[in-house]
């Protein structure tokens, strides 16, 4: 069974909101996607919820939602974030989700 967890964004037009799903999905299967832009109109990332998540995961070793755009639309996972460089966030592995994808990071 799938999973999906609801995104907001605004339309053209802010009076109205349109729905993303994204699908939450196993951050082993991370490598299974390419990474895009995420829609301008869409982010809710700012750095203190970054830096949050790298002090939850480092000093608290707990995890965050991480919404992020893809070539097959938007997923999301739930993982340690242990840190954050001018244009990546790094995940457990090694692996390097580029900010300029990030839609959401919740906790």
């Amino acid at each position: 069974m799938t999973n999906f967890i609801l995104c907001y964004g605004k339309l053209n037009n802010p009076k109205f909101k349109k729905m993303m799903k994204a699908e939450l999905i196993e951050k082993e299967e991370i490598f299974n996607y390419k990474f895009l832009d995420a829609p301008k109109d869409e982010v809710t990332v700012e750095a203190s919820k970054l830096n949050g998540a790298v002090r939850l995961g480092n000093e608290f070793k707990s995890k965050a939602y991480i919404t992020f755009q893809t070539d097959q639309g938007p997923k999301k996972i739930e993982t340690t974030v242990w840190s954050v460089t001018e244009k990546y966030l790094q995940i457990k592995n090694g692996v390097l989700i580029p900010l300029k994808s990030l839609i959401d990071i919740q906790y």
